[in-house]
């Protein structure tokens, strides 16, 4: 396949989400494809009947292109290499083995599945790796055939050499090798007609002329059957890259107690497609310039399949999370607004039927709030503080603050001057602290933490220079839930003084 024109493949089983694992080699495979000029095609592998589903394949091409990964080829896109779904490839798979078959370089076998654990369980307890002892190897294509017309059950094996070293060079670990006697004879069609795992794959590589095959370290051992069914039927194999596998950061395999997995529930709660893309791209690989923050088209011209480690990539949420906020500020406000607002509709903070004024008020809350949150979906609880205020539950920290000796003072020439005045603004805000302080003699703690309780039930939170014109807006906005503007929020908070003052 040299000189060949790079064709790679993702291909898989659609017996649940995709994971981050999957969706780091999709798009390690997208990224070569796209720079070397090549094509990158979608092979379905569903022949795992059982567990197979069309929910699950229609899921994995939507979160696919959520991630901003196309394809060239595949089961939504025919090209001259298809079907790409292998239940439609059967015939394929049953005339290749019978050219194996017709070659000696196969037989059937018929031991049952409990004869054949039986002699697992021996050669566990001798020490043992099992592989299968070709016990059908030596039969005659005669026997065989009176055998199943009889009504006996077999499955297609390979026949493999029974001794010396395999190698071969794959392109992120180098040279490997491997003991031939610990292969065994692979099976090629199960007596259902269905082919096993690493018949299928050589197939359908051959046959879509894939040049490289890229997928997680786990198939390493896989690789070398496959191998030798390539060998067996006189063709060229791919060239493999094998990537490390993701781990959580305790170094166990990424899992669902780590956080989520799933590409859809990173959207679900706010990850950024480009986000994600940008991090996937850096498990097991770094940028000649250090560059971490980077675009799709700057992955493209950077990235070396070469230059991926051999060591387990680690999934860090925090560096995650940094970098879905570096992507949320090169949006513009108004596509800020438009992906947060899915969120606030969903916590019922936002209509449904969106009009200019919520929109333009949403466009300035995202502006407020977004440099305090690592998500979109992180806004719904900063929003909602926007729209509660109640006394009914204050926490120490806010008693204490009411309860001081200034408190009384400040608010209540805080609320004689919001009475007095027109339009209410951080500008109006900061003259009329000046004037308490001066009335007052109050100042410091004792002059801001009772007029930032009587604003916002806390002690801490958004800037008031930011929070003042955000209620004051939002009051006068039609939101599901109606929002207070600051002189009502002091005259609960004085009516609250009143009563617990007796």
């Amino acid at each position: 396949m040299n000189g060949a024109k790079v064709r790679v493949r993702f291909a898989p089983s659609p017996t649940g989400f995709l994971h981050v694992g999957n969706a780091r080699t999709a798009l390690f495979n997208w990224l070569f494809a796209r720079q070397k000029g090549g094509s990158y095609i979608l092979r379905v592998e569903d022949t795992d009947v059982e567990r197979s589903a069309l929910e699950y394949e229609r899921k994995l091409m939507e979160d696919l292109r959520w991630l901003g990964l196309d394809w060239d080829e595949g089961p939504d896109k025919e090209g001259q290499f298809g079907p790409y779904r292998q239940s439609q490839r059967l015939p394929e798979y049953a005339a290749h083995s019978q050219i194996l078959l017709d070659q000696g370089q196969a037989y059937h076998c018929f031991c049952t599945p409990e004869e054949l654990e039986k002699d697992r369980e021996k050669a566990r307890a001798a020490g043992q790796v099992p592989v299968y002892s070709g016990k059908c190897r030596s039969l005659s294509p005669e026997t065989s055939r009176q055998r199943m017309a009889a009504g006996e059950k077999a499955v297609v094996r390979l026949k493999t050499p029974r001794e010396g070293r395999f190698d071969f060079v794959d392109l992120v670990r180098g040279e490997l090798s491997f003991e031939l006697s610990l292969v065994g004879d692979p099976v090629l069609l199960r007596p259902t007609g269905l082919p096993a795992y690493n018949y299928a794959v050589v197939i359908d590589d051959h046959l879509m002329q894939i040049t490289h095959v890229i997928r997680g370290e786990d198939h390493i051992a896989n690789t070398v059957r496959q191998i030798l069914v390539f060998t067996a039927l006189g063709w060229d194999t791919p060239q493999y890259a094998h990537l490390s596998m993701v781990m959580g950061e305790d170094n166990t395999r990424l899992s669902k107690r780590h956080g989520a997995t799933a590409v859809d529930q990173f959207g679900r709660d706010g990850i950024l497609p480009e986000a994600l893309f940008n991090y996937l791209a850096l498990l097991g690989w770094a940028p000649p310039e250090g560059q971490e923050v980077l675009s799709q088209d700057e992955l493209i011209r950077l990235f070396n399949l070469r230059k991926v480690s051999r060591s387990a990539a680690i999934f860090d949420y925090q560096k995650l999370h940094w970098l879905n906020r570096q992507h949320m500020k090169n949006l513009s406000p108004r596509e800020q607004a438009v992906l947060a607002a899915g969120h606030l509709q969903q916590a019922g903070l936002l209509p449904q039927d969106m009009q200019e004024d919520h929109w333009d008020w949403l466009e300035q809350a995202v502006i407020s709030l977004l440099e305090r949150v690592d998500r979109f979906a992180d806004l719904r609880e900063s929003i909602a503080l926007l729209f509660d205020f109640s006394l009914e539950d204050l926490g120490p920290e806010q008693r204490e603050a009411l309860g001081s000796e200034c408190a009384g003072k400040v608010i209540r020439a805080f609320a004689a001057k919001l009475s007095q005045v027109g339009k209410f603004d951080y500008a109006a805000f900061a003259e009329m602290v000046g004037d308490i302080k001066s009335e007052t003699g109050c100042k410091g703690k004792e002059l801001f933490h009772p007029l930032r309780v009587a604003l916002t039930a806390r002690v801490s939170g958004l800037d008031l220079d930011k929070f003042i014109p955000l209620v004051e807006t939002g009051a006068q906005v039609k939101f599901p839930r109606s929002m207070k503007n600051c002189q009502e929020r002091v005259r609960e908070t004085l009516k609250f003084l009143e009563n617990v003052q007796g």
